[in-house]
């Protein structure tokens, strides 16, 4: 296994498009009045895109419109230090085709927040990228 210059795990493309629908919040990266904001969400993939549900007049649904996006998910046991970590970044668009939206809200993503969130938000996955951190043993989290 490739490790990188701190001694992590480098995963392959597969390994993280394996692990990221593993957890079921992520965090959204984008920027906001030219600064970087995160936010978290819950997800879905379809296919090898992320999708999340949004109110239609959120910060997120305005920020998100046609921008290039970071979208990280991970996880970590603190008992035994190991874990890992995916970073995806792509074009985020906003969804208004009629077909395409009546086929996303078939997916099994449900907003865990309160309020309407029938918007959704698709990241097409151009780049992903990960690391994983095991023990010295070999130890692991999958």
């Amino acid at each position: 296994m490739k490790t990188d210059s701190a001694g992590l795990q480098v995963l392959s493309w597969e390994e993280c498009m394996r692990l990221l629908p593993e957890v079921p919040i992520g965090r959204i990266v984008f920027t906001e009045n030219a600064l970087p904001a995160v936010q978290p969400v819950n997800f879905c993939l379809y296919g090898s895109d992320i999708v999340i549900k949004t109110a239609p007049g959120s910060k997120l649904a305005a920020a998100t419109r046609d921008a290039v996006v970071a979208f990280e998910v991970d996880d970590f046991d603190v008992r035994t230090r190991t874990g890992w970590s995916v970073t995806a970044v792509g074009h985020a668009r906003a969804v208004y085709d009629p077909e395409e939206i009546e086929r996303l809200s078939e997916l099994p993503l449900q907003a865990w927040a309160p309020g309407n969130r029938d918007h959704f938000i698709v990241v097409r996955v151009e780049q992903i990228t990960g690391r994983r951190i095991v023990q010295p043993d070999g130890t692991r989290r999958e």
